[in-house]
Protein backbone atom coordinates (compact mmCIF):
# COMPACT_ATOMS: atom_id res chain seq x y z
CA UNK A 1 0.00 0.00 0.00
CA UNK A 2 0.94 3.64 -0.86
CA UNK A 3 -0.49 6.96 0.22
CA UNK A 4 -1.28 9.49 -2.30
CA UNK A 5 -1.86 12.39 -1.00
CA UNK A 6 -3.05 15.60 -3.44
CA UNK A 7 -4.10 19.18 -1.96
CA UNK A 8 -7.22 21.36 -3.57
CA UNK A 9 -8.19 24.97 -3.17
CA UNK A 10 -11.87 24.01 -4.54
CA UNK A 11 -13.41 21.62 -2.35
CA UNK A 12 -15.52 20.84 -5.36
CA UNK A 13 -12.07 19.92 -6.98
CA UNK A 14 -11.31 17.40 -4.21
CA UNK A 15 -14.86 16.12 -4.27
CA UNK A 16 -14.60 15.16 -7.84
CA UNK A 17 -11.30 13.36 -7.16
CA UNK A 18 -13.13 10.68 -3.97
CA UNK A 19 -15.45 9.68 -6.72
CA UNK A 20 -12.76 8.99 -9.17
CA UNK A 21 -10.84 7.54 -7.00
CA UNK A 22 -13.68 5.29 -5.73
CA UNK A 23 -14.64 4.32 -9.24
CA UNK A 24 -10.65 3.14 -10.52
CA UNK A 25 -11.57 0.61 -7.12
CA UNK A 26 -9.97 2.31 -4.08
CA UNK A 27 -11.74 1.03 -1.53
CA UNK A 28 -13.98 3.74 0.31
CA UNK A 29 -12.35 2.90 4.01
CA UNK A 30 -9.06 3.64 2.46
CA UNK A 31 -9.96 7.11 1.25
CA UNK A 32 -10.16 10.48 3.51
CA UNK A 33 -10.57 14.02 2.63
CA UNK A 34 -10.32 17.43 5.09
CA UNK A 35 -11.49 20.26 4.00
CA UNK A 36 -11.23 24.16 5.97
CA UNK A 37 -14.92 25.26 7.53
CA UNK A 38 -13.86 28.21 9.13
CA UNK A 39 -16.11 30.31 6.92
CA UNK A 40 -19.04 28.08 7.78
CA UNK A 41 -19.78 27.13 3.86
CA UNK A 42 -20.64 23.41 4.99
CA UNK A 43 -23.50 23.31 7.52
CA UNK A 44 -26.07 20.97 8.39
CA UNK A 45 -28.69 20.35 10.91
CA UNK A 46 -28.97 16.38 11.16
CA UNK A 47 -26.34 15.81 14.04
CA UNK A 48 -25.10 12.29 14.55
CA UNK A 49 -23.53 10.14 17.49
CA UNK A 50 -20.37 10.52 16.06
CA UNK A 51 -21.10 14.26 16.46
CA UNK A 52 -21.75 14.15 20.20
CA UNK A 53 -18.12 12.29 20.67
CA UNK A 54 -17.20 15.21 18.66
CA UNK A 55 -18.34 17.72 20.73
CA UNK A 56 -16.97 16.20 23.83
CA UNK A 57 -13.01 16.18 22.16
CA UNK A 58 -12.88 18.12 19.64
CA UNK A 59 -14.80 21.24 20.34
CA UNK A 60 -17.69 20.95 17.86
CA UNK A 61 -20.09 18.66 16.64
CA UNK A 62 -20.12 16.08 14.09
CA UNK A 63 -22.55 15.58 11.25
CA UNK A 64 -23.50 13.32 8.38
CA UNK A 65 -24.72 14.74 5.26
CA UNK A 66 -27.06 12.80 2.68
CA UNK A 67 -26.46 9.26 1.62
CA UNK A 68 -23.78 7.02 -0.02
CA UNK A 69 -20.37 7.25 -0.33
CA UNK A 70 -17.21 8.39 1.93
CA UNK A 71 -18.72 11.76 1.01
CA UNK A 72 -22.09 10.70 3.01
CA UNK A 73 -20.13 10.72 5.81
CA UNK A 74 -18.82 14.29 6.57
CA UNK A 75 -18.26 15.47 9.74
CA UNK A 76 -17.81 18.72 11.35
CA UNK A 77 -14.81 18.69 13.91
CA UNK A 78 -11.69 21.17 14.84
CA UNK A 79 -8.78 19.52 14.09
CA UNK A 80 -5.73 21.64 16.79
CA UNK A 81 -4.15 23.99 14.65
CA UNK A 82 -6.13 24.31 11.73
CA UNK A 83 -9.45 25.05 13.50
CA UNK A 84 -13.10 23.79 12.10
CA UNK A 85 -13.44 21.29 9.55
CA UNK A 86 -15.53 18.96 7.64
CA UNK A 87 -13.87 15.88 6.76
CA UNK A 88 -14.66 11.93 6.92
CA UNK A 89 -12.40 8.97 6.88
CA UNK A 90 -9.43 7.35 8.69
CA UNK A 91 -7.50 10.52 8.46
CA UNK A 92 -9.84 13.04 10.51
CA UNK A 93 -10.32 10.17 13.07
CA UNK A 94 -6.60 10.30 13.69
CA UNK A 95 -5.66 13.49 13.36
CA UNK A 96 -8.22 14.39 16.13
CA UNK A 97 -7.89 10.96 18.25
CA UNK A 98 -10.64 8.75 17.67
CA UNK A 99 -10.44 5.77 19.58
CA UNK A 100 -13.01 3.25 18.97
CA UNK A 101 -15.41 5.67 17.10
CA UNK A 102 -15.27 8.37 20.04
CA UNK A 103 -12.94 11.40 19.63
CA UNK A 104 -10.82 11.87 22.65
CA UNK A 105 -9.40 14.80 22.12
CA UNK A 106 -5.69 16.19 19.92
CA UNK A 107 -3.95 12.97 19.18
CA UNK A 108 -0.13 13.21 19.51
CA UNK A 109 1.27 15.00 16.42
CA UNK A 110 -2.37 15.67 15.57
CA UNK A 111 -2.72 16.45 11.53
CA UNK A 112 0.95 16.06 10.70
CA UNK A 113 1.39 13.41 12.78
CA UNK A 114 -1.21 11.32 11.39
CA UNK A 115 0.09 11.79 7.93
CA UNK A 116 3.86 10.95 8.43
CA UNK A 117 2.20 7.90 10.29
CA UNK A 118 0.87 7.30 6.74
CA UNK A 119 4.13 7.64 4.74
CA UNK A 120 3.97 11.31 3.98
CA UNK A 121 6.97 13.06 4.20
CA UNK A 122 7.33 15.01 6.93
CA UNK A 123 8.08 18.45 5.24
CA UNK A 124 4.98 17.68 2.27
CA UNK A 125 2.42 17.02 5.53
CA UNK A 126 3.35 20.00 6.98
CA UNK A 127 2.41 21.67 3.69
CA UNK A 128 -0.89 19.96 3.65
CA UNK A 129 -1.93 20.50 6.89
CA UNK A 130 -1.26 24.55 5.97
CA UNK A 131 -2.71 24.38 3.03
CA UNK A 132 -5.91 23.09 5.13
CA UNK A 133 -5.64 25.58 7.49
CA UNK A 134 -5.63 28.29 4.71
CA UNK A 135 -8.70 26.88 3.14
CA UNK A 136 -7.66 23.78 0.91
CA UNK A 137 -9.42 20.31 1.22
CA UNK A 138 -6.95 17.69 1.42
CA UNK A 139 -7.47 14.41 -0.16
CA UNK A 140 -5.41 11.30 1.27
CA UNK A 141 -5.71 7.58 0.07
CA UNK A 142 -3.91 4.29 1.00
CA UNK A 143 -3.75 2.57 -2.43
CA UNK A 144 -3.12 -0.71 -3.96
CA UNK A 145 0.58 -0.88 -5.75
CA UNK A 146 -1.09 -1.72 -8.62
CA UNK A 147 -3.24 1.62 -8.57
CA UNK A 148 -0.76 3.99 -7.73
CA UNK A 149 -0.32 5.85 -10.95
CA UNK A 150 -3.82 6.36 -11.45
CA UNK A 151 -4.24 7.28 -7.82
CA UNK A 152 -1.65 9.83 -8.58
CA UNK A 153 -2.69 11.19 -11.74
CA UNK A 154 -6.16 11.81 -10.11
CA UNK A 155 -4.34 13.46 -6.95
CA UNK A 156 -1.65 15.30 -8.47
CA UNK A 157 -2.99 16.59 -11.83
CA UNK A 158 -4.05 20.26 -13.00
CA UNK A 159 -6.70 20.74 -10.76
CA UNK A 160 -4.67 19.77 -7.34
CA UNK A 161 -1.87 22.30 -6.05
CA UNK A 162 1.67 22.54 -6.81
CA UNK A 163 2.92 21.80 -3.81
CA UNK A 164 6.68 23.03 -4.87
CA UNK A 165 5.01 26.46 -5.84
CA UNK A 166 2.62 26.79 -2.62
CA UNK A 167 5.48 26.04 -0.62
CA UNK A 168 7.82 28.83 -2.20
CA UNK A 169 4.70 30.90 -2.01
CA UNK A 170 4.16 30.44 1.73
CA UNK A 171 7.79 30.54 2.81
CA UNK A 172 8.08 34.04 1.06
CA UNK A 173 5.78 34.70 3.99
CA UNK A 174 7.51 33.97 6.32
CA UNK A 175 6.10 30.29 7.02
CA UNK A 176 8.30 27.85 7.98
CA UNK A 177 6.01 25.01 9.24
CA UNK A 178 2.65 23.92 10.42
CA UNK A 179 1.65 24.82 14.19
CA UNK A 180 -0.79 22.69 15.80
CA UNK A 181 -0.86 25.54 18.34
CA UNK A 182 -1.73 28.29 15.84
CA UNK A 183 -5.28 29.87 15.39
CA UNK A 184 -7.28 28.89 12.69
CA UNK A 185 -6.36 30.95 9.91
CA UNK A 186 -8.93 34.49 10.26
CA UNK A 187 -9.68 34.97 6.87
CA UNK A 188 -10.18 32.61 4.40
CA UNK A 189 -11.63 34.21 1.70
CA UNK A 190 -8.53 37.04 1.16
CA UNK A 191 -6.75 34.12 1.62
CA UNK A 192 -8.14 32.01 -1.27
CA UNK A 193 -8.56 35.53 -3.70
CA UNK A 194 -4.82 35.78 -2.91
CA UNK A 195 -3.95 32.09 -3.97
CA UNK A 196 -6.22 32.54 -6.94
CA UNK A 197 -4.23 35.61 -8.28
CA UNK A 198 -0.58 34.16 -7.36
CA UNK A 199 -1.34 30.69 -8.70
CA UNK A 200 0.11 30.33 -12.78
CA UNK A 201 -2.55 28.88 -15.21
Amino acid sequence: MTNVSGLFDDYQDASDAVGELEAIGVPRDDISIVANNSDSWYQTDTPSETGEDAATGAGLGAVIGGAGGLLAGLGIMAIPGVGPVVAAGWLAATAVGAVGGAVVGGAAGGIVGALTESGVPERDAHLYAEGVRRGGTLVTAQVDDRLTGEAERILRGTRSVNLDERRRAYEAGGWTGFDPRAEPFEDIEAERDRVRRTTPL
